[in-house]
């Protein structure tokens, strides 16, 4: 795989799934990576933006051959009913280049509980709605934002990977507003 695009909480708004389809046409990623959250907004959450689940169910059932998934907190054995791929494993292990990845929602395993790991390996989670990049004693913790209802004044974002590179973008313009090189 040279390059991923990875994103977490649409949370079923419409409006920002389609943005991150226009991403991923500009983007042209070899796989998608979702980190959860993907139709339900939440009992904690405000309804996003053109909250419209249905919708989502369709723009991503299009992508299905490509997309890895793994389930969020808001995500149920409904939602796998309908959704035309795989999304309810706790987590996922990839490998990006020389490095071991483990991509997990955050709800469970996260910064602060990782799943057992090597020294260099990178934890992937969504969940917080807030962009991370946070190197701890023997591991990255990485995370993309959301997509839908970004929290404590963060874009609405994603992250690409390519070439040992992470970048997070907005979704709404791809504009890039950090970088860390795993190199």
């Amino acid at each position: 795989m040279n390059k991923l695009l990875i994103a977490s909480d649409i949370h079923g708004s419409a409006y920002y799934c389609q943005k991150l389809m226009e991403r991923i046409e500009w983007e042209a990623p070899d796989r998608i990576l979702l980190l959860g959250d993907l139709l339900y907004h939440g009992p904690r959450n405000n309804l996003p933006r053109d909250y419209d689940p249905k919708q989502v169910i369709s723009l991503l059932n299009g992508l299905k051959n490509r997309l890895l998934c793994v389930r969020g907190n808001c995500d149920t054995e409904v939602d796998q009913m309908v959704l035309a791929f795989p999304m309810m494993a706790d987590y996922a292990v990839l490998t990006l280049g020389d490095t071991m990845v483990y991509a997990t929602h955050g709800h469970h395993a996260n910064e602060e509980h990782p799943l057992p790991h090597c020294p260099g390996d990178v934890l992937l989670c969504g969940h917080t709605h807030i962009p991370a990049w946070n190197w701890h004693e023997d591991f990255l913790y990485l995370n993309p934002g959301s997509v839908s209802i970004p929290k404590d004044g963060s874009c609405h974002s994603y992250l690409m990977w390519e070439n040992g590179v992470f970048l997070w973008k907005d979704v709404e313009n791809g504009q890039i507003y950090h970088e860390w090189n795993l190199k």
